[in-house]
């Protein structure tokens, strides 16, 4: 079972800002060492209840996109019963909700079988915490 199931722990700095940030590259790295040209799936799974994965396009203004929505759908001001924090930050604890903590994506050939323009991406509205954990396994 070892060589059919693999994981690895991505360390990212997300900082005190607001992030969209494109893991594509880290995802494809892991797949090269784990899935060796096998078919399988990929999960992407981040172990924070403020943080979220998401499949989307990068560099063309989603990603800004992206986070412009969040803050019209989850306002970061003081209607949160969840209180402690940053003014807001009770938002960050919905956002799972909205940009679920994982993906599971197809692999084919050892390679990620994404569409042309789709990105995977940690999703980071939490201020409050700069360092985060994302879990990638593959199952070959």
């Amino acid at each position: 079972m070892s060589d059919a199931f693999t994981t690895r722990v991505l360390n990212i700095a997300t900082g005190s800002d607001e992030r969209v940030v494109d893991i594509t590259g880290d995802c494809e790295s892991f797949l090269r060492e784990a899935a060796a040209g096998r078919d399988g799936l990929l999960n992407v799974f981040v172990p924070h209840a403020t943080a979220g994965i998401a499949v989307i396009e990068t560099g063309a203004g989603s990603d800004d996109d992206l986070l412009s929505t969040l803050h019209t759908l989850l306002p970061a001001d003081d209607r949160w019963q969840h209180r402690h924090g940053t003014p807001g930050h009770g938002r960050d604890h919905v956002l799972p909700a909205f940009v679920p903590p994982h993906a599971t994506l197809p692999v084919v050939d050892g390679r990620l079988a994404l569409g042309t323009w789709q990105s995977v991406c940690l999703v980071d509205t939490n201020r409050d915490n700069p360092d985060r954990q994302v879990r990638l396994s593959f199952l070959g």
